[in-house]
């Protein structure tokens, strides 16, 4: 693979070992990789050099990680994995509700981390139909359209359409859901991914009562119609 099209991963990390680490190990696996001892320069980079995927510790000398995340997400929907000493939920569920796309607690095993960093990046590839009933997707963009129109999507939004445009005409049970935008054993309720279905169906022009897009299948999942 030429260097090129080698994925290119923005660690942000204050911790020398850490980046040291973990810039050998994605090197030795055909990454390219950047890094960032502070959120500020992390987020200069993540803007001048547009990463694949973005790897982001929470505890940085000058900004939170929220603070990052909320800033990344104003303008990019780059894939983020969490680095964390944090393992309460609370924490967990914090961040991915800021943009994170995924969270690993430290210290943490190389080749999870590894397999996790490919499994965002083949979410970010892996096709789907044109358009469905006039909606389409953009994955290496991260952008989405309803007809002409562009849509204004959160993060989790344009990941849950995405899913299920790859999805059409089956129907895609909100455990794989969760366990694909967020991760499953992190919640206790699926309560979030009904409310993130509402605001994708006002964003659709979608009733819930009468779904020309999202037909909710009960007690099992959700399913984006490919008729007309």
């Amino acid at each position: 693979m030429s260097d090129a099209n080698r994925p290119l991963v923005l660690i942000i990390d204050d911790e020398p070992q850490i980046r040291r680490l973990l810039t050998v190990t994605l090197e030795a696996n055909s990454y390219r990789v950047l890094s960032a001892v502070n959120g500020q320069e992390g987020l200069v980079l993540a803007a001048q050099h547009r990463p694949a995927i973005v790897v982001l510790d929470l505890g940085l000398p000058d900004l939170s990680g929220q603070e990052i995340l909320r800033r990344l997400r104003e303008w990019s929907n780059v894939p983020v994995v969490i680095l964390s000493v944090q393992d309460d939920e609370a924490g967990k569920v914090a961040a991915l509700d800021a943009g994170a796309d995924d969270y690993v607690t430290k210290p943490f095993r190389l080749a999870e981390l590894l397999a996790r960093v490919r499994a965002l990046l083949r979410r970010g590839t892996a096709e789907v139909p044109g358009t469905v009933r006039g909606v389409r997707v953009d994955a290496e963009a991260r952008r989405a359209w309803h007809g002409d129109t562009e849509l204004d999507l959160t993060t989790k939004e344009f990941d849950l359409l995405w899913i299920l445009l790859r999805d059409a005409g089956k129907v895609v049970t909100r455990e794989q859901i969760m366990r694909e935008v967020w991760d499953a054993k992190w919640w206790t309720s699926t309560k979030t991914l009904d409310m993130h279905i509402s605001w994708l169906r006002r964003k659709l022009g979608d009733d819930a009562h009468h779904p020309r897009y999202i037909t909710t299948v009960r007690g099992v999942g959700f399913r984006f119609e490919r008729g007309d």
